[in-house]
């Protein structure tokens, strides 16, 4: 008996691998079918997409020149177009001009400011130096007034020792005449 035990499980086991493989190609048939159907609507997808386009492009352009030359064929309608670009071209010049205006406002000012600047450091460096130069001169003046003091009173000095030296040689001269006499 064991042996057909061991074959009732061999037959159990082959009918799982055959029901295995039958589910297994049935998933692989849909895969296949299923990309087939994916490539097949793609492919229809692009297909309709060329045509599409410059169907949809074609149309887009007939609408605009529509609504270009549609105001223009009656003439009351043609008056109000161009009116309304006169009053359009107005607004967009004078906007135009106000920028403009703007621009030249801010530039001016923006080279006021930097000429205001300039003209600031230039008065701050010329007071610096002008400052600089009245120091400089008074210390020279100054040691100029030493020097010359210094000089005279060595002048005066040399002048009084000379003058006493001369008197003292005079004197001398004098007192030699009078012992000669």
């Amino acid at each position: 008996m064991p042996t057909q035990s061991n074959n009732g499980k061999a037959k159990t086991t082959k009918a799982k691998t055959k029901a295995k493989a039958k589910t297994k190609a049935r998933s692989t048939a849909k895969t296949t079918t299923v990309k087939a159907e994916t490539t097949t609507s793609r492919a229809r997808s692009a297909a309709t997409t060329v045509v599409d386009v410059p169907v949809g492009a074609v149309l887009e352009a007939t609408d605009r020149v529509t609504e270009l030359f549609e105001p223009l064929t009656d003439r009351a309608a043609a008056g109000r177009q161009l009116k309304s670009y006169r009053t359009s071209l107005r607004r967009t010049v004078k906007r135009t001009e106000r920028r403009g205006s703007t621009a030249r406002r801010k530039a001016t000012t923006e080279v006021r400011k930097s000429r205001n600047k300039a003209e600031r450091e230039v008065r701050k460096t010329r007071n610096q130096v002008e400052r600089e130069a009245r120091k400089r001169r008074r210390e020279v003046e100054t040691q100029l007034r030493r020097n010359r003091d210094e000089v005279e009173q060595r002048v005066r000095r040399a002048i009084d020792e000379q003058t006493d030296r001369a008197q003292n040689l005079v004197d001398q001269v004098g007192d030699q005449i009078s012992a000669l006499r």
